[in-house]
């Protein structure tokens, strides 16, 4: 499928706000992309698809977890983490995507993972600083994707786990995971 297929196939799954967001996602994961020498086709894909499953039902999400033996640790966390491995689910089994970088890139642009492709950092730091998105510090983590996609990820990533803690929400595992992931590759470099 081409672009404006795809956006065509999201627009009616999510409300006006989130398209804008998924626009401004596929637009800054395009251009990380091609600073970052990524493939920016698979970066567009990625980027359009990321929150196919944002707005589905919970309890169908839930069922495609069990159904299709994905992490169970997501059971019972709600659509903030459900929406991407489901949307993953859905790239593969409604758009025939099945290159697996594409799908981990949906799958993870929430929580991050340790070991994390180019793509997949790409889409979490895409997403997380795509022009609507205003808040404290959005522009430092800005600057820093336009000069290192580590540095990006390990901020992004920490400035998503002390929102978590500030806020008082639980924190699935697996980006406590990719948070001494990144601090390791970290320390390794320093």
């Amino acid at each position: 499928m081409e672009r404006e297929q795809y956006l065509a196939a999201i627009k009616p799954r999510m409300p006006e706000k989130r398209y804008i967001h998924t626009i401004g996602v596929m637009e800054t994961a395009i251009s990380l992309a091609e600073r970052f020498d990524e493939d920016a086709k698979k970066a567009e894909t990625a980027a359009i698809l990321h929150d196919i499953a944002k707005y589905a039902d919970i309890d169908w999400m839930e069922q495609i977890v069990r159904d299709e033996n994905l992490d169970q640790r997501l059971l019972g966390w709600g659509s903030e983490l459900l929406h991407g491995p489901v949307g993953a689910y859905i790239a593969e089994s409604e758009f025939g995507i099945t290159d697996a970088d594409v799908l981990n890139a949906i799958r993870f642009h929430t929580t991050g993972r340790v070991g994390m492709s180019k793509l997949e950092k790409i889409l979490f730091v895409a997403d997380m600083i795509e022009p609507n998105r205003k808040f404290d510090g959005v522009d430092r983590l800005r600057k820093k994707a336009q000069k290192d996609l580590d540095k990006a990820v390990g901020a992004c990533v920490r400035h998503t786990l002390s929102f978590l803690i500030d806020t008082k929400q639980a924190i699935y595992p697996v980006s406590i995971e990719c948070y001494n992931d990144m601090m390791k590759r970290e320390e390794s470099e320093g």
